[in-house]
């Protein structure tokens, strides 16, 4: 794992050799067990991931006791909740592990001075989350703009993978249907 780590800090800074070491010996890497529940719903955020091996769940349980699945993250991801301007806001998602799971943890409360003492490894980060961010506006605006049958066609060209990792229930609610419709448009599109 700690080469792909050193391989994405070579793709996203100018980090040497030596500077890429001494992050890789401060970060904490942990896995985790599929199932584990990283962050529930109501609790207060206190670490950041990013996924080196695995695949996370982004949900939330709606006022009639529901489900709604809004994310997966996946390799090369990160993990975060953005509430630095409440700080004790809690969390409006749980973030489940759907697979045995590598991640790079992050404390909030030290991650100032990680990158204080490692200016690049904000740039980094700031990278990635600009990345993914853009990724995330854009798969909005097409999901808001489309119909089911599109919004499978779209998962099918931008994330397949999900497919055979994720439960169908799961991925019917993060396309915003029911399990039945998304069986049928699976039939009808991958004939």
């Amino acid at each position: 794992m700690k080469d792909r780590l050193f391989t994405i800090m070579t793709r996203l800074t100018s980090l040497n050799e030596e500077e890429q070491q001494a992050i890789v010996n401060e970060i904490h890497v942990e896995e985790y067990k599929k199932g584990t529940d990283l962050l529930r719903q109501g609790d207060l955020p206190t670490k950041c991931y990013f996924v080196l091996k695995g695949c996370v769940r982004q949900y939330s349980i709606n006022e009639k006791g529901k489900e709604v699945t809004s994310n997966f993250f996946t390799e090369e991801q990160a993990i975060t909740v953005f509430n630095d301007h409440k700080p004790d806001k809690s969390s409006e998602f749980t973030f489940t592990c759907l697979e045995d799971s590598v991640l790079v943890v992050g404390d909030l409360d030290t991650e100032k001075d990680m990158y204080n003492k490692y200016g690049q490894l904000e740039s980094m980060t700031r990278k990635m989350i600009e990345e993914n961010f853009g990724q995330v506006q854009d798969e909005f605006a097409s999901f808001i703009a489309s119909t089911p049958e599109e919004r499978f066609k779209a998962l099918l060209q931008n994330r397949p993978y999900l497919i055979a990792r994720v439960p169908q229930h799961q991925l019917a609610s993060y396309l915003g249907m029911t399990p039945e419709s998304l069986s049928r448009i699976k039939k009808r599109v991958l004939k």
